[in-house]
């Protein structure tokens, strides 16, 4: 079975009682991926949801003429896929493993009778979607209001998290579709970073060396 403690750190499943997340953890399956295998893509038909258990994922878009666009990547935790839980259609994103890792499947049907059984479980899932609502109103705000450097300077700032170094999880082409630009135009802006003296590069390894700087080129 899997181990309850996972599913707990997910936000959809904090709210949930030790039988709840029995409950739900017995319905579970856990999948092992490789790098670059698809765990689903965009418009597939959606059954089941997904937490991280292992690894890490880019979730997802692609245009008709093949670019990728990275809107998120999930790990250890992460809950993803919960879409059609409630609107029964197909997944509106793709989902790649970036690295070898390990997903927990929730089928959906089963987990509906859950939450049917105990509707102030749903509370968690409101606070999952409203999170992420709040998140797109963010992205749409960058896109809006900061170009291509500024945004390579946030997407920076985020994959390091509270550390000074760091290894890119991402590939720059990967890095590129998180930002929504082309990989030369993401790399001329790190350039300029390392030309000002507010980052350094080793190959896919930085270290940021004026936060004070890259935080400000961030707004």
């Amino acid at each position: 079975m899997v181990d309850t403690a996972l599913l707990a750190e997910a936000e959809l499943f904090r709210g949930f009682s030790p039988e709840a997340l029995r409950a739900v953890a017995e319905l579970a399956e856990r999948r092992q991926l490789r790098r670059n295998d698809v765990l689903f893509s965009q418009d597939d038909e959606a059954h089941e949801l997904f937490v991280v258990e292992k690894g890490r994922l880019a979730i997802s878009n692609r245009s008709v003429d093949g670019r990728e666009s990275v809107v998120a990547l999930m790990e250890r935790g992460d809950l993803f896929g919960e879409m059609g839980l409630f609107d029964r259609r197909g997944r509106s994103a793709g989902a790649r493993a970036l690295e070898a890792s390990s997903v927990v499947a929730i089928p959906y049907d089963p987990l509906r009778q859950v939450l049917e059984d105990d509707p102030t479980l749903l509370w968690g899932i409101v606070e999952l979607l409203a999170r992420r609502l709040r998140s797109t109103d963010e992205a749409l705000a960058d896109a809006v209001f900061l170009d291509v450097t500024g945004r390579t300077a946030k997407r920076l700032l985020e994959l390091a998290g509270g550390e000074d170094e760091f290894q890119l999880p991402v590939t720059q082409e990967e890095l590129a579709g998180m930002v929504g630009a082309s990989r030369e135009r993401v790399n001329k802006a790190i350039a300029s970073f390392i030309r000002l003296g507010w980052l350094d590069q080793r190959e896919r390894r930085y270290r940021i060396t004026d936060r004070e700087q890259l935080t400000r080129r961030a707004r």
